[in-house]
């Protein structure tokens, strides 16, 4: 073979590995599903997963509860021709045997064309949801969704800096906490020292913005002791100090709670933290069983006072 023909097989060589780099499966931002994307799909917006330029044809990523594939499987094994005229189909995929099924509906005044996939996760079911508007059917076809669909992957870890990045504002103070993640994305954010199956029992924050605020000063007491009332999880709660303070040098307010908390009935020392700003508010809970709050308060203030605005 002469030197020209061993630089071409070499350039050959390197374009294809160079490719297929490039088909690798891409997640985004704050998903445990990545695939890899048909020609035109980017990154969406204003949700988790893909999207054309013209927001037309949408893939919405999410995670469902770890039961939701189990109970898919039953219900296909029990029904395996479907209901209607919706039949699921199995598919092999790299993150396991995954189940999809197709219809045709409408979105508006728009004939679309609309597939839903789920698939198996260590503790969580991968879900997937594709919207084709009629104008891209011709591109986005049946089986391109498919293949699409086939190149699925599951990560059982979404980096702390991704879902970090996500959030409204910055978290440059984590205190230690080990259990990171976002239960809605991009607007609710956990941090714990437990798992899910016995979170109660050890220190645990949640961090977040709501979308409302007291009309006026006078009424931020009386608003920060009703959204107290609404902490999940909680009974028997008992508020033992509600009074105004300022973080970061805005206006806030600060409410502490004892109650109970969970299957075996915790006893817990629980603070909400209320930073005012415009038409939101920032709420910051800290819970902690009451024999470790000592050592946990300084860790949820160390948190609160790392929070700062994006800019």
């Amino acid at each position: 073979m002469t030197p020209f023909r061993v630089l071409v097989a070499v350039a050959l060589l390197i374009a294809a590995t160079c490719h297929g780099f490039a088909a690798d499966a891409v997640f985004p931002p704050g998903a445990h599903v990545g695939m890899k994307p048909l020609v035109g799909l980017v990154r969406a917006k204003s949700f988790i997963g893909f999207e054309t330029e013209d927001q037309g044809v949408k893939v919405l990523i999410a995670d469902l509860p770890a039961d939701a594939y189990n109970e898919v499987v039953t219900a296909f094994k029990a029904n395996p021709a479907g209901t209607g005229n919706i039949k699921p189909e199995s598919l092999e995929t790299p993150a396991g045997l995954a189940y999809y099924t197709v219809e045709s509906g409408r979105d508006g005044a728009s004939n679309v064309r609309r597939y839903s996939m789920i698939l198996p996760g260590p503790t969580f079911s991968g879900y997937v949801a594709v919207q084709v508007p009629e104008n891209a059917s011709k591109i986005y076809t049946d089986d391109a969704v498919r293949q699409m669909f086939a190149s699925a992957e599951i990560r059982k870890e979404v980096p702390v800096d991704e879902q970090l990045a996500m959030m409204p504002f910055k978290v440059t103070e984590l205190s230690s906490f080990k259990n990171i993640r976002m239960l809605a994305p991009g607007a609710a954010l956990l941090m714990a020292d437990g798992d899910d199956k016995g979170l109660e029992t050890k220190p645990f924050m949640l961090l977040g913005v709501i979308a409302s605020a007291p009309a006026t000063p006078d009424d931020r007491g009386r608003f920060a002791q009703q959204i107290a009332t609404t902490i999940p999880g909680v009974r028997d709660g008992r508020i033992t100090m509600s009074e105004p303070i300022r973080i970061d040098g805005q206006p806030g307010f600060e409410t502490r709670i004892d109650a109970v908390s969970g299957k075996d009935n915790t006893p817990v020392t629980i603070v909400q933290w209320l930073r005012f700003g415009g038409q939101t508010s920032l709420r910051i809970i800290g819970s902690s069983p009451r024999t470790d709050w000592e050592t946990a308060f300084p860790r949820f203030r160390a948190v609160r006072d790392g929070i700062q605005p994006r800019g």
